[in-house]
């Protein structure tokens, strides 16, 4: 799995790369055939916006969270992609 991290308006630290990263392994436990990842962190004023595009087979999957946090942002995002993931796997095996 390829992550594309790109941030508008923040620097992208290691701690916030290293974070995006571990995070993103959980997606994997679920489903394998994640191929790519786009990931834009935002900020807007007082508000953190984390969004993030993943490229599955056959499929793409895209969610948003902001919160004033960052990294809650992401982890709000993650779980949003959880529940996509998981549904999206649910359906290729009903099919």
């Amino acid at each position: 799995m390829q992550i594309n991290l790109t941030g508008h308006h923040v620097e992208i630290t290691d701690s916030l790369r290293a974070y995006v990263d571990t995070k993103f392994t959980k997606l994997e436990r679920h489903f394998d055939h994640i191929n790519n990842v786009h990931v834009i962190l935002n900020v807007e004023k007082l508000n953190q916006k984390a969004e993030a595009t993943l490229h599955l087979n056959g499929a793409e999957v895209f969610a948003t969270a902001e919160h004033t946090d960052m990294y809650a942002a992401i982890d709000g995002l993650i779980d949003k992609l959880d529940r996509q993931v998981i549904k999206h796997k649910e359906k290729i095996k009903r099919h």
